[in-house]
Parts: C-alpha cells; structure tokens; sequence
C-alpha cells in the first residue's frame, strides 16, 4: 500500500507499543514504567461473585425473569450501555456528581470515550482541541485519529497554566480556529502527577464558560489521593464540562469498561450523549453487555462506592508513593540538576535530569540497568521533555521500588557530568 492514514505516521501512534516491546525483550527489568493497577489483589474467583451479584440485582431490583437475565448477558444489549444507571448511582456517590443515567454511554475503556467526543466536535479543519503539555498519549492519539489539530498549553505545578490557556484561546480565534473544548486532567494527571486546587479548579470553569468551549475531564486517578477535592463536573453550573470516566483503574482493567457523560443539549433536541452513542453504534456496535455486569457487581459489592472497593489499592498506592519520593531523595537527593516533582496521589512521579532522555536511553536502561520507565518526549509529541523521565509506582512492592529506585540512581549518575579535579591535585603536581 502507498497510502494510508497520516496518523500511522506520528510516532505518538507507536508510543504504547514501545514499553510492551522492551518488557517482553527484557523480562527481568523493573518495570517503573506502565501505569497498571496493583496486582496482588487480583482473584479470579471475585469474577464469578460480580456477575453473581449483577445477576441477583437484576431479578431482584429490575424484576427480570431468568429469560431475560440470560439474554442481558448474552445478547448485544443496548448501544449506550446497560449499567448506565448504575454508574450514576456510583458517581453520586463518590463524586457528587448529579448525572441523569440518559446521559451516561458505556464504552469500550475511556479510550473510545475520547475517540467520540472528539469525532464528534471535530465539523471543519478549522475546529481545534486544547491540551496541556504534556498529555495522555491516548488523547493524543484519538486526536490524530479524528483528523483533530491540538494546540498545547503549558503545565504547572497546579496543573494547566490559565494565563497561557487564555493566551491560547486568543491565538487561536486570531489564526480563525474555533477552540472546541479543552482536555484537562484535575487529579493527579497522567504524565506529570500534579493536580490544580479548588481556586483554579473554579478559575477554569469560569474561563471555559466566558469563552463557550467544553472541558473534558479524564479522572482516572481521582480516588488514589491523600485528600480529595471535587472534580470539575461536580462544581459544573453551566454545562461545560464532559466527563470522561474509566473502570480500568478502580475496577478492572481487563474488563475494558470506561464511559462519558456528556448531557450538553444539542440542537434539535435530545443530549450530546445521544450523538455519541450514534458513533458508537457504527465503531463498537455496544460495550460487552458480560465486562459490564463484571463492574457492576464490584459496584453493587460495594454499596456502589469505588472508594471502598477500592481501600486497599489507595492504601498501597499511598504507601509506593511515599517509598519512591524517599528513595530518590536518599539516592539522588545530592546530585545537582537532578529534580522530581512530589505528588500527593496517583500513579506517577515526574524526574528531570541534565541529560537527555530518549528511546535509545530507555533501551540501554533496560539492558544494562534492568529498569524501565517512560521518557517524558512521548507526551510532548516529541516537541519537548527531553531531559524529563516518569516514573510509575502502581504495581510494585516495596522491594521492587527499593530495587528499581537503585538501579535508577546508578543510571542517572553514571550519566552526570563528573566534577573537575581539585587544584593541587596529581595532575597538577605532574
């Protein structure tokens, strides 16, 4: 073939296979790297109990027959989902979040949550989506996939930078773009780890309502903190917000169950969520009516609360957290132009070092360290990050992070500039 989609061109496409590749090349390295959920928990058996406690609900509080449990399961069920009112009932409950179950769709991981909201809003090549520098490979990549120019916005310590989203908002109607919505992650974001408190939270609410463009909210990771503050959507008066939802974290990444609440009205009547599951209809046809009734029973297991089902995992995370920042203080506290930032909460730590950082870096780490982590250029679009790495503590046991921080520092100061030779010294007494 000479021609296909220029997407497949973009290194941003290629970016989550590279880690794959390098875990299965070299399978004795610490993996710092993939942003997986702890796995000591896992139990097979638990699989057998959700679908149990789906199927009880069902006769019990839907008043179906065996018939048509047998067919919710079985059957392609509804294009938006089965459990929508479920994952509202959820969401009241941990997020405060009022949303009405008609404007919840049910997808195949977040993943395509994302691919249909931006299909969606992408009408003309003039529409444009904002972001923060750096971002989600995965948002990036439904970007491309949509044919959807982003236009970066620089990152703080408090999450997206609003003077420079305002600046960019007028670039971008001085170049005759027409910005759509925002990307933003609140919560301990994916790559960087850092959030934005309450003041800037309602800061960007205000930008984005006096300017008419939506916030898409991806809050993977909002329940894995010290202390919690309320998500966008739940401080949302003026329907700005589009909240992207994920199971794969709090509930069970092979289940591959994310969602979108997007109750916007659209003209013509009806919800943008409605739109979408029009989109869905034509790309996945539905989500697994049997990987819903899986999430839904860990939710009606658990009072319909991820917060509690998820005790444990916060717990460890919590803990992994705080191992990792005081290895790296007790190993690389010393070294100069060596800096990481200090999450409260989530998945990841941000590393800058003097030198640069890339794949072929990333290669010899694994080889020759037996560690693995993610070079930051991958959330840049390759337009930045050079000198930054992160680092993911999720699935590993506090051996394992004492290890790979070990082998990190060896790395990262065999790679420092070495000082030079006090005067005085054998060279110059030679």
């Amino acid at each position: 073939m000479e021609t296909l989609h220029g997407s497949l061109a973009d290194p941003a496409i290629s970016s989550m296979n590279l880690l794959n590749e390098l875990i299965d090349e070299y399978p004795r390295a610490i993996s710092m790297a993939a942003g997986r959920p702890y796995e000591e928990f896992f139990d097979v058996g638990q699989i057998h109990q959700y679908l149990d406690a789906y199927c009880d609900h069902l006769r019990r509080d839907r008043k179906l027959s065996e018939a048509e449990v047998t067919r919710t399961l079985f059957q392609y069920g509804a294009t938006k989902g089965v459990i929508a009112d479920l994952i509202a009932a959820n969401l009241a409950e941990d997020e405060g979040i009022v949303a009405a179950p008609e404007s919840v769709v049910v997808t195949v991981g977040c993943q395509e949550a994302m691919f249909l909201v931006l299909r969606a809003l992408r009408t003309d090549e003039n529409d444009v989506l904002l972001a923060p520098a750096p971002t989600y490979v995965g948002l990036t990549g439904a970007a491309l996939l949509t044919d959807t120019p982003v236009r970066p916005v620089r990152s703080t310590e408090n999450g997206i930078d609003l003077d420079d989203l305002t600046h960019q908002l007028k670039l971008a109607r001085e170049a005759g773009n027409r910005v759509r919505a925002c990307y933003v992650t609140p919560d301990f974001a994916n790559p960087t780890g850092t959030s934005m408190d309450l003041p800037a939270r309602r800061r960007l609410l205000e930008i984005a309502a006096e300017h008419g463009i939506l916030l898409l909210e991806d809050n993977a990771y909002g329940l894995f903190g010290a202390d919690r503050l309320p998500s966008l959507k739940a401080l949302d008066d003026a329907g700005t917000v589009v909240y992207l939802g994920s199971f794969a974290k709090t509930g069970m990444p092979g289940a591959r169950v994310g969602y979108v609440v997007a109750d916007q009205p659209v003209a013509g009547g009806g919800l943008l969520a409605d739109q979408l599951s029009k989109l869905k209809g034509m790309l996945t046809v539905n989500t697994s009516p049997i990987a819903q009734a899986v999430i839904a029973g860990k939710l009606l297991r658990n009072d319909l609360s991820l917060t509690r089902a998820n005790a444990r995992e916060t717990a460890i995370y919590q803990r992994n957290l705080r191992l990792t920042l005081d290895g790296l203080a007790r190993t690389l506290g010393a070294c100069p132009g060596v800096t990481w930032n200090t999450p409260t909460g989530g998945f990841f730590v941000t590393v800058t070092v003097p030198f640069t950082v890339d794949d072929d870096l990333l290669a010899h780490a694994a080889r020759d360290h037996g560690v693995l982590f993610t070079p930051m250029h991958h959330f840049y679009g390759g337009k930045g990050g050079f000198t930054q790495l992160r680092l993911s503590i999720s699935l590993l046991t506090p051996d394992l992070i004492d290890e790979g921080v070990s082998r990190l520092a060896a790395l990262i100061t065999g790679r420092l500039p070495r000082p030079p030779a006090p005067a005085g010294g054998r060279a110059a007494q030679r």
